[in-house]
């Protein structure tokens, strides 16, 4: 995510006004983090191991999302979006294929806010209760361990945005022509039923229906449009394994713009006609130029096309939603639309394993995005690691990067900029073509999976030859300024 800063560079990832998962305006968010001392933190290697339960998936950052019990393979969303009914704003099936870890006489989806009508287990009818943001199932017959099942939810209503009182407002977003939905770090269960935790990806099918005269846009591939009775109908599909939170939609009065990048990489964008700046038409060709040259850096572009979406919802943040990042009503500049599109490999096909390890997609991208701005001629990567390095203030350096708690999951400096100093403190050690290839064999070796903090580490002494526990140790949990 990106949150817009009033200096020079924003970051890039995206979700709140308020939530640095993407770009955050204004003044400072909490203050830090009481300091730890080094006995109190994990060793770097070391990682506290996910405990999932019935209706978590036991990441304390994001308490109560997830469940444990089952492995999603596939979602199929049929939506039937009506932006200007305030009642019934979505009316819906979702159909989930998965598989049972073990016997399972209930089991539970995240979906908060919305009214279900029905729920089948393999086409039989099951009961059900909705209870606070959980959707507990419980089947006809008993789900065995080793098995797949389909469970197939029909519901509707009006969803809402998600307030958080540290990560403030993120989910459906309405605009004043549509909606937008962009869900870090768990909003998607306020629009579908699923497993709404990075852990467990899968593959998607978007049907969306929408009234005619208004355009849908959302992840992956579409196949052609078509309209009936005043509906226009469009599939989208999601052939790459995707975290819920990266699931985005966008209903509204758009300009489109399909193609191919000089690479060969399909591209579609898709900018709302109240938005003034930047025009289709740069927008298009920062998006095909900056894909291209990070498969030259980071290695094959992992997903079936590129592209984003500008739309005019009242954010000041960018999300890096998969394959088709999605951006408030502002002109992000190349450096942010540099910093999504690193997510692409760095966040969206290599995901976290739990939310504390959110360095790894934050600074990772932060770091693109100072090395495109180098290459655009501004500060260079040096100059701005040196001036983070001489000029932050103690108390920011007590945030930990590799675990900075659930009030600083999107702290600017400790997760973005700390962490892309981190990597270029790296870089320092290793050299530009160890370094590099590192990034490349983390991209290709964790392609549409989960990773943690641990396995870079691992990774990084592999391709560089040399004991780095000593240097992650300080970089990423000590409260304190590392030394150069």
């Amino acid at each position: 995510m990106h949150n817009r800063r009033p200096a020079a560079a924003a970051l890039s990832l995206a979700l709140v006004a308020a939530l640095s998962v993407g770009c955050q305006v204004g003044g400072p968010g909490p203050g830090p983090s009481a300091p730890t001392t080094p006995a109190d933190r994990p060793p770097t290697a070391g990682s506290s191991p996910v405990v999932p339960s019935q209706s978590s998936a036991g990441d304390p950052y994001v308490p109560g999302n997830g469940n444990g019990g089952y492995d999603v393979r596939h979602y199929s969303l049929k939506l039937k979006i009506v932006p200007s009914d305030a009642k019934k704003t979505l009316d819906a099936v979702a159909t989930i294929k998965a598989h049972a870890q073990s016997e399972m006489v209930r089991f539970n989806l995240d979906l908060a806010g919305l009214d279900v009508s029905q729920v089948k287990v393999d086409g039989r009818k099951a009961d059900f209760d909705q209870e606070g943001g959980e959707l507990v199932v419980r089947p006809s017959a008993s789900i065995a361990g080793g098995s797949d099942f389909t469970v197939t939810v029909a519901y509707s209503g009006a969803p809402k945005a998600v307030n958080d009182p540290i990560l403030g407002q993120y989910g459906w977003i309405r605009t004043p022509d549509g909606v937008a939905v962009a869900c870090q770090p768990s909003g998607a269960h306020t629009w579908f039923p699923g497993n709404d935790h990075p852990s467990d990806k899968a593959t998607f099918d978007l049907t969306l229906t929408v009234p005619q005269g208004l355009t849908s846009v959302s992840n992956g591939e579409s196949g052609p449009a078509s309209t009936r009775n005043g509906l226009t109908t469009t599939k989208w599909t999601v052939k790459q394994p995707m975290a819920t939170y990266l699931a985005m939609i966008a209903v509204g009065d758009f300009k489109v713009k399909e193609g191919v990048t000089p690479g060969g990489i399909p591209i579609t964008v898709a900018v709302d006609s109240s938005v003034r700046v930047p025009s289709i038409d740069d927008f298009y060709r920062a998006k095909a130029e900056i894909t291209d040259e990070w498969t030259k850096l980071f290695g094959p572009y992992p997903f079936g096309s590129t592209g984003g979406v500008i739309d005019n919802a009242a954010v000041s943040f960018a999300l890096e939603t998969q394959s088709r990042s999605i951006y408030g009503d502002f002109d992000p500049g190349e450096t942010i639309i540099a910093h999504e599109l690193a997510h692409q490999w760095f966040g969206d096909s290599v995901s976290v394993t739990q939310w504390k390890d959110i360095w790894l997609n934050e600074g990772f991208a932060s770091y693109a995005e100072w090395i495109w701005g180098e290459r655009m001629g501004g500060e260079s990567v040096q100059g701005r690691f040196d001036s983070l390095y001489e000029q932050t203030s103690p108390a920011a350096w007590q945030v930990l990067t590799g675990d900075p708690g659930r009030e600083r999951l999107f702290d600017s400096f400790a997760v973005y900029d700390r962490g892309a100093m981190v990597l270029h403190a790296l870089r320092t050690k290793m050299g530009d073509e160890k370094f590099f290839s590192l990034l490349r064999k983390w991209a290709e070796e964790h392609r549409y999976g989960n990773a943690t903090t641990a396995q870079f580490v691992d990774l990084a002494e592999k391709v560089s030859g040399q004991e780095l526990s000593s240097f992650f140790q300080a970089w990423l949990y000590e409260p304190t300024r590392p030394p150069r």
